[in-house]
């Protein structure tokens, strides 16, 4: 990686940071180049638009979730440890912070059409799509029932999260990760094969 691929990496890595605690909207090519200490010509020469900018700060923060969350727990055993591998990075990566940095930009650009809600609706998609795959691969192990939803599971596994996201950020109720874990616990209860199946 080059001096301008590092500065650029570090760049984004202080975006994500930034847009975890005032979203997407409130993160500007100036207020970022105070921050990471350059230019703001030099930064503008890097994102030409403050869309631009909100773009690739949403693709650098999907390829730090990857790299933190989904890689590592798609590497561990199929069905249910690859769920609760996955469940608890996820709430470890949303321990950051600000919190989850696409719960932020989705609670922004829900209703705001345009390339940043269609980059969100994809980047949700794909985490929806992730979170039913690994469920299925715990119904073809024979661990979850045959009659089970693998995407309601995802929108049930994808709805603890948030509802943690607000107790925890809004609320600042202390209970929120033990809560948490609970539903996470009667999600994996309610879809496991039991002896009688």
């Amino acid at each position: 990686m080059g001096k301008g691929d590092e500065t650029r990496t570090a760049v984004l890595d202080q975006a994500v940071e930034v847009a975890r605690r005032v979203g997407l909207s409130g993160l500007t090519i100036g207020s970022l180049a105070e921050r990471a200490e350059l230019s703001k010509s030099g930064l503008f020469a890097h994102f030409r638009s403050k869309e631009a900018l909100q773009l690739q700060v949403l693709e650098h923060a999907r390829s730090r979730f990857e790299e933190m969350v989904a890689r590592p727990a798609l590497r561990g055993p199929r069905g249910e440890a690859r769920l609760r591998a996955l469940f608890d990075r996820w709430l470890d990566w949303s321990a950051a912070p600000g919190g989850c940095p696409f719960v932020a930009a989705a609670t922004e650009f829900d209703d705001r059409p345009g390339p940043v809600r269609d980059r969100l609706v994809l980047d949700q998609r794909d985490m929806f799509d992730m979170i039913a795959t690994v469920f299925r691969t715990g119904v073809t192990e024979g661990q979850f029932r045959d009659d089970a939803d693998p995407d309601q599971f995802a929108q049930d596994f994808y709805g603890v999260l948030l509802a943690r996201h607000h107790t925890l950020r809004l609320l600042g109720d202390e209970q929120a990760d033990p809560r948490a874990r609970h539903a996470f616990e009667a999600l994996i209860a309610a879809a496991r094969v039991t002896r009688s199946d």
